[in-house]
């Protein structure tokens, strides 16, 4: 089942449009893997679960130009818990990241970048 989450949206900003069916329809385009989302682009992401999170895997985020102050880990159906070392590491290089659902990270992407705040998201696809 895909969800439609279209809100209005600024233009030149990605907007994730519908999320399921172990895909993204993000601003127009579909992406049949994960995803980083971006407020300017999104790009495919080696990440297929939670477990494949790391400091390296998450380097296009800590390297974004301009810099990201949120990022939203969608981690598939559920919401796990991000280990205190990759948190810390993230905080250090301040990014704040944000564990939960895909389902709410695709939301909540889209409510904060309509609110024009720096924030990418992570996502891991759902069914």
């Amino acid at each position: 089942m895909s969800l439609d989450i279209t809100p209005s949206i600024p233009v030149g900003r990605q907007i994730i449009q519908s999320y399921g069916d172990l895909r993204f329809r993000v601003s127009d385009n579909f992406f049949e893997s994960p995803v980083l989302v971006f407020p300017e682009k999104t790009i495919t992401w080696s990440v297929s679960s939670i477990d494949g999170l790391s400091v390296g895997a998450l380097s296009d985020v800590i390297e974004a130009d301009p810099a990201i102050d949120i990022l939203l880990i969608g981690c598939g159906k559920v919401m796990a818990l991000i280990p205190p070392d990759l948190r810390d590491a993230l905080k250090d290089s301040g990014v704040v990241i944000e564990p939960m659902d895909t389902g709410a990270a695709c939301r909540t992407f889209n409510v904060l970048t309509t609110e024009d705040r720096r924030v990418a998201a992570a996502l891991i696809p759902v069914e």
